[in-house]
Order: C-alpha cells, then structure tokens, then sequence
C-alpha cells in the first residue's frame, strides 16, 4: 500500500467509524495471515485446528462488523454534511452500508460454520487432488454447496433473480447471472470463431522451448527478479510456493505472493507469477491510510483481475516484453535457452491450444473454461446438477468445448481450490477481468504513446504509474462499470478483448 500522505482532518463521525473498520481489518489481517500459512507452511496434521482458528475469528469479524453500534455509527456518518461533502468519504459510508446491511443478513452461527467447513474443505481438496480421488472429496462438496445455498438464502434472492445473485453480489457488487450470462453468450459468439480459424490454420508458432527442462530454485529467482522489475516491492511482500498460486494482501506493508513450478514448465510458472504480481501491486498500490475503510480496498475482484491479466498477458505475452526478457533468460538459463530467438519465445507464449487445466490455458481458450465453472457451479446450486455427478458433466463439458478428453478428475473438476474454499460466484470474475483488462489496456496504450519501448527496455514504471493513478487510488470509490467507464470513456464491452486477440494472434497464425 503506498505510504500515508498530508491531508485536511477527517469528520470525526467518519474518523470514529473508519477506526472501528480498522479494527476489524486488524482482525481480518490475521486470518489472511493464518490461510496464506495453511497454503505455503502449515503441516498437514495442523489442519483440524486450524479450521477452529479460523472459525473463531470469523466469529469475531462478524459480531463486530454486524454490531446495532457499527449501524448507528454509519447512520451518524451518513447524516454528517461534511461527510457527504466530500464525494470520497459520501462513497466509502456508501459502500460501508452497503457491507453492514448485507452482513447482518448472515447469523453469525453460519458464519462460523463455514469458515470452518471450508477450511477443512480446502486439506480435504487438496489430498483428493493428489489422490485423484473425487470420492473422498465429495462430502465436502456437497456441504460447500448447501452452505453457500443457506447463505444465499439468507442474503435473499433479489426480485426476478436467483441464489447465484446473492453469492455473486460478495464479489461484482451490482452483477447478476443473467447479466454474466449475457455478458458470457455475446463473448462466444465472437470467440468461438477465432478459436476455429486457428485451430484450422496451417501456420502456428513454434513452442519447442518452452518444455525444456529448468532448475525449479532458478526459475524462482529468474521469476522474483521479474515482478520485482515490474514495481512489486519486496520489502513489502513475498513470493513463495503453493499448490494453487494467489495472492493475498495481507495488511499495510505486507502483501504475498505464491506460485508454482514445474522443470518443464518455465512459462506457465512465470504467466502464473505475473498474474499475482499484478494482483499484488494493487494491493500495494491501495490507499494505507483508508486500511479498513473501503477507499483502501479493491473495487470488486472484476477490477482485481483485470490487473493481474493484464500484467500476466497483455504485458508478460506481447513482444515488447520478450525483447526484454529474453536475454535475461539466457543470462539465467545459458545452456537451456542460448539458442532462443526471439521469434520463438514470443511465439511459445502465444501458442493457443486447448488443454485441460485453466491456469495453464491461453487468451483465446482461457474463457471458455470460466463459462464451464460458471455453468456447473450455478447449475449445483440451483440443484439441477448433483455434486455426484460433476465429474460427468464436466467431462462432457470439456469435450464439447474444448475437444478433448479428461483423463483423471485431478486435471478435471478437481484441478481448482475454489470450491474446497467455499467460492461460489467467484468465476465469472475472472472473464470480467479479461474484458475489463483488455478495455484499460487500450486506454494505457492510447494515451503512453511510447509504452512498448518502455517495456522492451524494462521499464514497466509507466505502466504502473497510470495504474495506480486511475484505478488504484481510488479504491471502492467508484463502482466497477463505473470506473471503468470513467477511464475508458466506453462501457465495458468484449469488442477490446476481441480486437486486442485478432490483432496479436492474425500474424502469427497466418489469419486471414
């Protein structure tokens, strides 16, 4: 988070209650302290108490967060002129109603409950991942989608709308199903023909390298000196190892990182290390001084994503990059990439080609496996799809999109952490963050005339300059349709995705 600058006193109807945020924040701070351990150190027989660590401060989260005085001190905020004089202040007490009124629709017996069955969830995930055994990760399954069904019943359903709303709402406020669904069908409908032509074309990019085999310990080093180049400050972070890479903003002055590598997988490990590293600049680049308060917080995971794509593709896959990049790699990796031309690097990470696991998938198809999830997840919770029978219906899901079989569950339904954590409605997110990065790329691009020679030169500075001062900033301020509106000048619209694809990916496939 950047550092805490000069400014006029603050009302003290909003002073006292953005201390009180603050507070809870703290608590906040400790549970994501406790996950990010459960992901990266914890050993595996600490899991049991750990669910009750967790359920224990979720307990504590919510009965401060949903106290009567908590209200009475938004309603004195929202009655102060000086605070609704200041359109900032005006939109944070907005946005904490927003927060208040939602969670005390939540009885705090069910918070509990789930923060612990989802803690648990997430071990049982992970061993039946290893495992490959569906079966033993299928009661928690079945709990994570009953629990999120009673919590979407006590958010309530909005008028002419679904469960799935109320869920979705915790991550794209103002979004609905309908509305992803919409947004989702006329993506397709442009995406699915450009995914055929390549598919059909008789020029494709040559990826031999990208399978040479690397030092895992030097491709952590090689991947820490890039997001450190790109802005992330590591005296304020870490990058470590986990089984699924994420990002969590821990507090002021402390955001992690995690990824994961493979010998042979020295792209998909450094897309997946961008990713967070954009992800993790946004964190830092939050207001410190708003910590707890929502002008210090990220305005909606839609918007969060759209940073961490943006970094990981239309920064870390263009050609500008690799011009940079590459002779670091071969400084790095001598003997394994001497001989990688630049033709091919950016042309290895560019390859399109369907395959089973989403976070190792390209631009083009990437989507196509949020849709899947989309679908699936809403479809459990409607109870139009058992939990017993995901295994099936994604099966047939892959094959019908993608072309190609599922040969075990564990690169199958099992291959994401998310519903072992409890996140259904979170999906979707991820395809609004490719639309809405593709859109703010085109505003960056527009208005940094020369932002490919910075970057082929290394410099990511101004990239990240103008990031933080049209989105970071402002956090929860501004709504995300909004904010994007506001610095883009045009709704949001799949037409930016689609152009920014067809324009990198004609050359190098030969499109007509």
């Amino acid at each position: 988070m950047t550092a805490k600058t000069d400014a006029p006193p603050l009302p003290d109807s909003y002073t006292t209650l953005a201390g009180i945020l603050r507070e809870v924040a703290t608590i906040t701070s400790a549970q994501a302290l406790l996950s990010w351990d459960q992901e990266t150190m914890m050993p595996p027989r600490g899991a049991a108490f750990r669910a009750t660590q967790l359920a224990t401060l979720s307990g504590l989260v919510h009965d401060r967060s949903t106290s009567p005085e908590l209200g009475e001190m938004i309603s004195a905020a929202e009655a102060d002129p000086d605070v609704q004089a200041d359109e900032a202040l005006a939109a944070s007490v907005r946005e904490m109603r927003r927060d208040y009124d939602r969670a005390v629709r939540l009885p705090g017996s069910l918070v509990r409950e789930m923060t612990e069955a989802f803690a648990l969830g997430m071990e049982a995930w992970r061993s039946a991942r290893e495992r490959n055994d569906f079966a033993a990760f299928l009661p928690h399954l079945e709990k994570t989608v009953d629990l999120n069904r009673r919590a979407a019943e006590a958010y309530g359903v909005p008028e002419g709308g679904e469960l799935y709303d109320a869920l979705l709402e915790g991550y794209e406020p103002g979004m609905t199903a309908a509305e992803v669904d919409r947004v989702f069908s006329g993506l397709r409908a442009d995406l699915a023909p450009l995914i055929h032509e390549i598919a059909e074309a008789a020029t494709r990019p040559d990826d031999a390298f990208a399978d040479r085999r690397l030092s895992i310990p030097d491709q952590q080093a090689f991947n820490r000196a890039v997001v450190e180049r790109m802005g992330f400050d590591m005296e304020a972070g870490r990058l470590d190892v986990s089984t699924h890479p994420f990002c969590s903003g821990i507090a002021p002055g402390d955001t992690r990182l995690t990824s994961r590598y493979r010998e042979d997988g020295f792209l998909d490990a450094l897309s997946s290390t961008m990713h967070e590293g954009g992800h993790g600049m946004y964190e830092q680049g939050l207001p410190e001084q708003h910590f707890g308060a929502p002008l210090g917080e990220a305005a909606g995971l839609g918007i969060h994503e759209s940073q961490s794509r943006m970094w990981e593709n239309m920064v870390g896959r263009s050609r500008p990059f690799w011009e940079w990049a590459l002779p670091q790699a071969k400084a790095a990796f001598p003997e394994q990439l001497g001989d990688v031309d630049l033709d091919a690097a950016f042309g290895a990470a560019n390859v399109v080609q369907p395959t089973l696991i989403r976070v190792e998938s390209d631009e083009a198809t990437y989507n196509l496996h949020i849709m899947l999830r989309f679908d699936l997840e809403r479809a459990m919770l409607k109870g139009d799809l058992a939990p017993a029978d995901l295994p099936e219906a994604w099966n047939e899901r892959i094959r019908a999109d993608l072309g190609i079989e599922v040969p075990d569950d564990r690169r199958g339904c099992l291959q994401d952490v998310h519903w072992s954590m409890g996140a259904i409605g979170y999906f979707p997110t991820y395809t609004l963050g490719n639309l809405y990065a593709a859109q703010l790329w085109a505003a960056a691009r527009e208005e940094l005339t020369d932002l490919d020679a910075g970057i082929a030169a290394g410099d990511f500075s101004p990239l990240l300059r103008w990031l933080r001062e049209n989105i970071h900033q402002h956090g929860r301020r501004f709504p995300a349709p909004e904010l994007c509106e506001r610095v883009t000048q045009r709704p949001l619209s799949h037409d930016p995705l689609i152009g920014y694809l067809r324009e990198k990916l004609t050359p190098l496939y030969g499109l007509g």
